[in-house]
């Protein structure tokens, strides 16, 4: 808990406290400065809470990139042992997906040749 928050209830609930005197009293001075006084006091402690939520959202981000880096290597291998088993249950399908990756990956790095650009020659 923020000391925004505690500060801004703190003040929220005095100004109630001075809204009602004022009321009470049926001085509208006194029932005004304890409206705003309410008013700057909720501010506050939204204020206040604005600021544990950035907080708490900021340790859980650090704290989920964490367990991501802690847990990388765990997720590598287990992705790998899939894969080698997938490979060892089906190899000629593995085969052809390897062969077709390969013959995709071919075309794309390969250009066709640069043709000169066509002459036209006019003969009369």
């Amino acid at each position: 808990m923020d000391k925004d928050r505690i500060a801004g209830s703190a003040r929220d609930i005095a100004g109630k406290v001075e809204g009602a005197v004022g009321d009470m009293a049926g001085n509208a001075q006194t029932q005004a400065a304890g409206r705003a006084r309410e008013a700057a006091g909720s501010v506050q402690n939204l204020y206040g809470q604005a600021k544990d939520a950035a907080r708490d959202a900021g340790e859980a981000a650090v704290n989920y990139a964490r367990d991501a880096y802690e847990n990388s290597g765990d997720t590598l291998r287990d992705g790998s042992q899939v894969v080698a088993k997938r490979v060892q249950d089906n190899p000629l399908g593995a085969l052809l997906i390897a062969g077709g990756i390969g013959f995709a990956l071919a075309m794309l790095m390969t250009r066709p040749p640069r043709r000169p650009p066509p002459r036209w020659r006019y003969y009369s």
